[in-house]
């Protein structure tokens, strides 16, 4: 999937991109959401971690701007702690109190950038498309997985026995002499899978277990 198609995919859906600015400086602040918005991003202000966190939501779409030096948590402290807690928001950090060592942690810590103040507009706008780019494109991943998923876990335990069967590169008449069935009923539930899986072919079975990350259960069949 593109870069383009993922934006367009959730830009149809419910959830905007909103880029979350934190930073306890308000004219900074200000400055940073009349550009944005003046290209269209939503925004939301925070002056401090405490405030952003009583409002973040992990599913909401979108990416943060950071200052390193906050009221209360530092901003790496609360990069840290969204890491820890799960989020994988990019996090752009945009400071006037760079320092080498601040930033070789940020990006450890998994920062999509590390910019200081002040910087070119453009380049500035050209890093958050691509850092909501990135979530956009992550989140519709993770959004097919979770289907695809599900699709598979409506199998039943005879079904699921012999999708392991499959997997193990087994022919119908393997899995059947395995299973102590016949191989008409291997054939009969091959089908059954493919039909639930909603898929049209064997290799289509094959990526949607792999996309998935499914495994069947070791008692199965």
């Amino acid at each position: 999937m593109t870069v383009v198609s993922s934006i367009k995919e959730f830009m149809m859906s419910e959830l905007e991109p909103t880029i979350f600015i934190i930073d306890g400086d308000g004219e900074a602040r200000n400055s940073l959401r009349r550009l944005l918005e003046s290209v269209r991003w939503r925004t939301e202000t925070f002056a401090t971690a405490s405030a952003f966190l009583d409002r973040y939501n992990s599913e909401m779409p979108g990416c943060l701007i950071l200052e390193v030096r906050l009221r209360d948590l530092s901003g790496v402290e609360l990069h840290r702690r969204l890491r820890r807690d799960g989020s994988r928001t990019p996090v752009i950090f945009l400071t006037q109190y760079a320092d080498v060592a601040t930033a070789v942690d940020a990006m450890r810590q998994g920062a999509f950038h590390f910019l200081q103040k002040p910087v070119r507009e453009q380049y500035f706008l050209d890093q958050v498309q691509a850092a909501v780019a990135k979530d956009l494109r992550e989140r519709t991943e993770n959004a097919r997985r979770q289907a695809a998923y599900a699709r598979l876990e409506r199998l039943s335990s005879r079904e699921r026995g012999i999708l392991a069967e499959i997997l193990a590169g087994r022919t119908n008449k393997q899995a059947a002499c395995r299973l102590g069935v016949t191989v008409k009923t291997i054939e009969f539930h091959r089908a059954n899978i493919m039909k639930k899986s909603g898929v049209d072919s064997l290799a289509e079975l094959i990526y949607l277990v792999f996309r998935s990350g499914w495994e069947p259960p070791k008692n199965c069949g």
